[in-house]
């Protein structure tokens, strides 16, 4: 059953950051604009690069291994559109952040 569980607090994600978590034993990488949290998988689809360790500009994070950019918010990839990454749905509980997984 799925459940949300405390991945990292508001301090370790100042905005326009990504982060990389473990939430539950999965790969999570998380994403601050403009003060709302995004959750997606950590694996990009293309070749398995690491999106939280992209550079995020806006809504998207690009990839480190090949450019690839998705849209935080929706997974959807900007300059491929047959690719998308799974996201998860975040609560922020005063300055914890939860992820459901």
């Amino acid at each position: 059953m799925p459940q949300f569980v405390k991945v990292a607090t508001m301090a370790d994600l100042p905005e326009g950051a990504a982060m990389t978590v473990d939430a539950a034993g999965r790969p999570v990488a998380l994403f601050n604009v403009d003060g709302k949290v995004y959750a997606t998988s950590n694996t990009c689809p293309h070749q398995g690069g690491p999106l939280g360790e992209g550079d995020l500009d806006g809504t998207s994070i690009t990839c480190p291994w090949h450019a690839f950019r998705f849209e935080v918010a929706t997974g959807q990839c900007v300059n491929q559109p047959a690719l998308k990454v799974g996201c998860y749905p975040v609560r922020v509980d005063g300055q914890d952040i939860l992820v459901l997984v």
